[in-house]
């Protein structure tokens, strides 16, 4: 009862109105003023960080371009060139190819026989010096008597030297040489070319490098046809070497160009 009269004497404190706080700051004016000039002037280092970045901007998307493309966008196997990528089209690289390596036969047959009118001439002024002198009566006539051996073999090297002169081969191999040469350059670019149409891409390996070993042999086997037409035998002699290696890489090429035509009937389509 005392303690309940006691707590009844104590003063009644007045209770201030309750005002919910927010939770975030209210930002004075100053403050406010100050954010906006910041962002209508942004600070020195900060403007020279977005220069830069502007400055950089095309290098940057070029670098970064092949990343976000599609590497399929990248190659040219989407059927834009048309025929170009098509069955026809890589069919004539070994059509044309397998034409030159016949032909490349034909002239060195008639760069052969060329060279046999010249070693004819050489062999008839050999045998000429073995021949004797034909006996004479004493009233100066010349005995009659059968031809030696070395005089018919002179006789029939003369004949078919005659008939090789008919044959006009050192013009018709100089012609040859110039059509493969022109010919065969053109075809061996036009078939990496079309390499590319058809999956965008190059893929070195045997063919490949020894399609451009010829190439290059072609270049070099006409390369020495000046020194050979002011009569250098060892450029005669280089020349015969280096179309001897043609053929034989020629040949020893045919196999990777059959694999290759196999691999164009199975992931091509006509035309």
């Amino acid at each position: 009862m005392a303690a309940s009269l006691g707590l009844l004497k104590l003063p009644i404190v007045p209770q201030k109105p309750h005002h919910p706080q927010s939770k975030l700051p209210v930002l004075s004016n100053p403050t406010k003023l100050i954010l906006s000039n910041e962002s209508i002037n942004p600070p020195k280092p900060f403007t020279e960080t977005i220069h830069h970045l502007k400055t950089a901007s095309l290098p940057l998307t070029t670098l970064a371009l092949p990343f976000f493309l599609d590497t399929k966008d990248a190659l040219a196997v989407s059927g834009e060139f048309g025929i170009l990528e098509g069955r026809s089209f890589a069919l004539l690289h070994p059509i044309v190819m397998g034409g030159l390596f016949f032909y490349t036969l034909w002239a060195g047959y008639l760069g052969w026989q060329w060279r046999r009118v010249r070693t004819i001439q050489n062999e008839i002024n050999e045998l000429k010096k073995q021949v004797k002198r034909t006996p004479v009566t004493p009233e100066g006539k010349p005995v009659e008597a059968a031809p030696s051996p070395v005089e018919l073999k002179v006789q029939q090297l003369t004949e078919d030297r005659k008939e090789l002169l008919k044959g006009s081969y050192r013009d018709r191999h100089f012609n040859a040489g110039s059509i493969l040469l022109g010919f065969g350059v053109l075809e061996a670019v036009v078939g990496g070319v079309n390499t590319w149409f058809r999956t965008g891409k190059l893929f070195p390996g045997p063919h490949l490098f020894a399609g451009a070993a010829i190439t290059v042999l072609w270049a070099a086997a006409a390369a020495l046809v000046p020194s050979m037409q002011k009569g250098s035998e060892t450029a005669r002699n280089l020349h015969i070497a280096l179309n001897a290696l043609n053929v034989i890489l020629f040949i020893w090429q045919i196999p990777t160009g059959i694999e290759i035509v196999f691999k164009v009937f199975e992931f091509t389509k006509w035309p």
